[in-house]
């Protein structure tokens, strides 16, 4: 399976919330379509889908973060989702691939994530791609 990888835009709420549903972020009909104005005008995020047969079947989300004492620049990924029904076709794989674009275009040197302990098949798959485990991530919930 090919996708096309594009760019999200105001139409594509109802599949996003589906996806971040599956993810295990439910109840997104109150602020997604919010969000995705919010992403679409910031200059430093990007929200990539993956689409096929017209249906959206994965997303990435990106944040370009200007560093102040390192030469280049860093991209974190804040989401990435495979539906359900198309994982381990290669879809994930695309998308991240995109991410490497992206990042490499936008001047960044590397490519950092956060996923729970929880997400062991997620771990196998950033492994493949070539992540390594990062020693600490610290968290204030305000």
């Amino acid at each position: 399976m090919t996708p096309a990888v594009r760019p999200a835009g105001p139409g594509d709420a109802p599949a996003v919330i589906a996806l971040l549903a599956q993810l295990g972020y439910p109840g997104g009909e109150a602020f997604v379509p919010r969000r995705l104005a919010e992403l679409a005008a910031h200059p430093d995020a990007l929200l990539l889908l993956a689409e096929a047969g017209g249906e959206v079947l994965g997303l990435i989300s990106l944040h370009f973060i200007p560093q102040l004492a390192l030469p280049g620049d860093f991209c974190r990924i804040s989401y990435l989702c495979v539906h359900e029904r198309a994982r381990s076709l290669g879809l994930g794989a695309v998308l991240e691939a995109h991410a490497v674009e992206q990042a490499r275009r936008r001047g960044c040197d590397r490519i950092e994530l956060h996923s729970h302990q929880r997400r062991v098949d997620a771990h196998r798959f950033y492994a493949r791609q070539g992540y390594r485990e990062s020693p600490k991530y610290l968290l204030k919930t305000l």
